[in-house]
């Protein structure tokens, strides 16, 4: 198997970015405009391939920024950064991003700090970092859930995206549940495909419903971190791998033990290889509450608390 590739966080493109206009703009003393694409790698990220754009000014009216009104940050006291076109903006509390400041996460933001210092700065310059088509990106992230308006978000603590890793999924789930604590809120709906999170949909707002994959163990883990009550909403093949001891539900974690199925409800499972036809052959509900059950004690076993399973 070949090497997966890795890559480079959008922070560390738009610093990037930044620098290369900043220089150009000090070099020429004219409006510069700097453009970067996202590295390709192996992970699952809808960033991928983007293009950043950093546009530098001394007129403000020559940026193209992101419409939703916000502050900017002040770097070196003299330049001002804004939320260029397909960045978003922040609109709520209980983010790393204070409210109604560009979505530019504080690994980045401090980059770019340290890149302006190395100028001596005797009036007003503006710069915007921008995503070209970000508005579009940013509808396949939680960002309008959370309050991110307008764009997506500029990420990075590392700089460095590993593929195929739960980074970036869980840093999502994290912000969802910062979000969701900073409302005041002390219970969350975890929700595991488009199946479960319709069923909660009919009894919570969609800012309470959080959507954690196949990451079982870890967004368990960032909940109670938080002090928050947890209701699954989940299929029962995903609960029978819970109640299994499966931390993750992913297939490549391993498959269900149809013979310790077996032994929960009595019957001979020879040749059957899916939890729908376990269903079809006993009574539905007093298997779901079985799974139901036996979920609930693996999770005691793993975190001493107690949740709500409901099995869809």
């Amino acid at each position: 198997m070949s090497e997966l590739r890795k890559g480079f966080t959008t922070g560390v493109h738009a610093s990037i970015a930044f620098k290369s206009a900043l220089e150009t703009f000090f070099r020429t003393g004219s409006s510069t405009t700097s453009f970067t694409k996202k590295m390709d790698n192996d992970d699952l990220d809808v960033t991928k391939g983007c293009i950043i754009v950093v546009r530098v000014s001394r007129q403000k009216m020559d940026l193209e920024l992101n419409p939703i009104r916000h502050k900017p940050y002040s770097l070196q006291k003299s330049i001002f950064l804004y939320a260029g076109r397909g960045v978003g903006v922040v609109t709520k509390d209980g983010l790393k991003v204070p409210k109604g400041y560009p979505a530019i996460n504080p690994t980045p933001l401090k980059a770019m700090e340290q890149i302006a210092k190395k100028y001596s700065i005797n009036e007003p310059i503006f710069v915007s970092v921008g995503v070209i088509d970000g508005e579009k990106i940013a509808k396949e992230t939680a960002n309008e859930k959370v309050g991110v308006l307008g764009g997506i978000s500029i990420l990075g603590t590392r700089g460095i995206v590993k593929p195929i890793s739960s980074d970036a999924y869980l840093k999502s789930v994290e912000v969802e549940l910062d979000v969701i604590v900073a409302s005041g809120a002390k219970e969350v709906v975890f929700t595991l495909g488009n199946s479960s999170k319709a069923k909660a949909l009919k009894l919570y707002e969609q800012e309470q419903i959080v959507e954690i994959g196949n990451f079982i163990y870890d967004g368990f883990s960032l909940a109670f971190a938080r002090e928050l009550d947890i209701v699954l909403y989940i299929g029962v093949a995903k609960a029978v791998k819970i109640a299994q001891g499966f931390k993750n539900t992913h297939n490549r974690f391993g498959s269900i033990d149809f013979k310790e199925i077996e032994s929960w409800i009595g019957l001979d499972l020879d040749g059957v290889i899916t939890v729908k036809r376990v269903v079809e052959l006993v009574d539905r509900d007093a298997f779901y509450k079985e799974v139901e059950h036996r979920a609930k004690e693996q999770i005691f076993k793993w975190f001493k608390k107690e949740i709500e399973i409901v099995i869809v």
